[in-house]
């Protein structure tokens, strides 16, 4: 892929209003490699197509192995869930000894490495590049020494037999110190009638002075604590106890000792291996994250888009992820739309609530999610890369600033002037709609000259009549109300309450776009809505009788 990182594709203001970002963020991902690999994720550009379709080449095994071997892929999935962050760990093996902990961090890393190789193998004759996971099954087994391959960690009697001879050594020795301490205690307990404790402890009340004063005098026991209540005795050292814990002090510094030469020895082992289990995480973060983008594309139904070498943007059944969330979450259908975008301007026009806002989100949605490497929501997607896109869309309002929502609009057009280059996406939700509709209507016709002689892709919507007449303009109009029953539709309004009047209309409503050869005028369907949503019958014939007067042009 060619350097982008001086490249800006879309501001954080089209990334959000598009939904984008939300699509980016409700990609799973179960590791931190994968998370990084997300975070880092660059767009394409022009000339980027053959690495574009080489990762759209990973998605499609992924995406073919979630339907054929959904058991496999969600074995994957369950193992990157439990991978460990081993980054940093790597890098301290360099200079450091590793701990027992980051050993056994390092050891489960290498168990879920193993079985992701394992499983990947079973997905496709072929694993992609990027997910190919370096064997290190050799250091696995220096890691895991019996073999039992579970997700625990020790130094293992097996890594010296030095260190399971002492501790052996250990084990004895603590086995005759009891034996001795029982002998002890049994004699104390059978010459003075008290029974001691499995640690061999008396604890003596404070109240009980008679006891109190026996257990001080008693040869064999020495105090061991002491509260506000109670005192401790324990067994008195004897020279055989001495000689045992003498011992035993003596082992356990040798098993220490013992034990610190294992970890530096494995430690330098996973030194050797460093670049090896670097490579493995970044291949983990690739399929994390490739892994993510598949699930979420068979989940949303997505597909893979047709990239082309010119610009262009034909989308057939596009929808906007966002919003078809939502209105499931409520209950209600997607109304999926269509859009056929050339270099040139393309007109949007229709009434409120038509839809019009939500398709131009759609249409930098999908071309957002296309030059990020991600499926799309749509039946079928021909795309040419871009090198700018650019929404601007609503509520643009800078109060911080003092600017209007004008103000604040014509200085985003004035970035969109200033950062457009050849092969630029520019969507543009009812410029100067902020200001007074003479001058709106002269800034809009202008806006619209401007974009239709620049080698852009400028898709605009307007109410403005008028505005939209010329060379390299194309029409596009909401279907809206056209081809509604509105015998049905007043039936049901005549019943419903103020809300339900909005709801009903809405799903009656056309959301798709359909071409017109010629749009002088912007479509009426606002005074149809306005007139079902019970404006006064005088208000509408007189705003009709308005419309049907000559308009002068600006």
């Amino acid at each position: 892929m060619s350097d982008t990182r001086a490249r800006m594709l879309a501001n954080t203001r089209t990334r959000t209003a598009t939904g984008f970002e939300k699509v980016l963020s409700d990609i799973e991902v179960r590791t931190a490699y994968g998370a990084q690999r997300k975070k880092e994720l660059k767009p394409f550009f022009p000339g980027d197509e053959a690495a574009l379709a080489r990762a759209y080449d990973h998605t499609d095994v992924l995406c073919e192995a979630a339907g054929r071997k959904p058991a496999v892929v969600e074995s994957i999935v369950e193992e990157l869930w439990h991978v460990k962050e081993i980054r940093l760990t790597l890098k301290k093996s360099l200079d450091q000894t590793l701990s027992v902990v980051e050993l056994f961090d390092l050891k489960s890393f290498l168990l879920r490495t193993s079985a992701v190789r394992a499983r990947l193998q079973e997905l496709a004759d072929r694993t992609p590049e990027d997910y190919r996971l370096i064997d290190t099954d050799a250091l696995l087994d220096r890691l895991d020494p019996s073999g039992e391959r579970i997700d625990t960690f020790y130094i293992y009697d097996a890594f010296s037999p030095s260190l399971a001879e002492l501790r052996k050594e250990k084990k004895q020795l603590e086995i005759e110190t009891r034996k001795q301490q029982k002998q002890i205690a049994a004699g104390l307990e059978a010459a003075h009638g008290f029974r001691m404790t499995p640690k061999f402890e008396l604890p003596v009340p404070k109240a009980d002075k008679a006891l109190s004063e026996r257990a001080a005098g008693i040869d064999g026991l020495v105090k061991h604590d002491e509260d506000y209540m109670t005192v401790v005795y324990t067994l008195a050292p004897t020279p055989e106890l001495d000689a045992f814990r003498l011992r035993k002090e003596e082992l356990e510094a040798r098993i220490e000792e013992e034990e610190d030469a294992v970890c530096r020895a494995l430690t330098a082992e996973v030194a050797r291996r460093a670049d090896d289990l670097h490579d493995n995480c970044r291949a983990l973060g690739c399929l994390d994250f490739d892994l993510g983008k598949a699930l979420y594309a068979v989940a949303k139904n997505c597909v893979r888009p047709d990239i082309v070498s010119d610009i262009g943007l034909r989308i057939e059944g596009g929808r906007n992820l966002v919003v078809e969330e939502v209105l499931a979450a409520q209950g209600k259908p997607y109304c999926p739309v269509d859009a056929d975008l050339a270099v040139g301007v393309t007109a949007i026009t229709g009434a409120n609530m038509g839809g019009k806002t939500i398709s131009l989100k759609m249409i930098g949605q999908v071309a957002l999610l296309v030059q990020y490497g991600l499926y799309v929501p749509g039946t079928k997607i021909q795309i040419g890369l871009s090198n700018y896109i650019h929404l601007l869309v609503g509520d643009g309002q800078n109060v911080q600033r003092g600017l209007s929502s004008f103000g604040s609009e014509m200085e985003e057009l004035r970035e969109i002037l200033d950062r457009a280059q050849d092969r630029s996406l520019i969507l543009i939700d009812e410029i100067a709609s902020g200001t007074n509709p003479t001058e709106g209507l002269a800034l809009t016709r202008s806006f619209i000259r401007y974009f239709s002689k620049r080698p852009y892709i400028a898709v605009i919507t307007t109410h403005f009549d008028h505005a939209t007449v010329g060379e390299h303009i194309v029409n596009l109009q909401v279907k809206g109300l056209s081809g509604a029953d509105f015998d049905r539709l007043h039936r049901e309004l005549s019943h419903a309450n103020r809300r339900e009047r909005i709801e009903i209309i809405a799903k009656y409503t056309d959301y798709r776009l359909e071409r017109v050869d010629r749009m002088d005028r912007a479509p009426r369907e606002a005074l149809n809505i306005a007139e079902m949503l019970g404006v006064y019958p005088e208000i509408i014939d007189e705003a009709r009788r308005y419309l049907a007067e000559p308009q002068e042009p600006v």
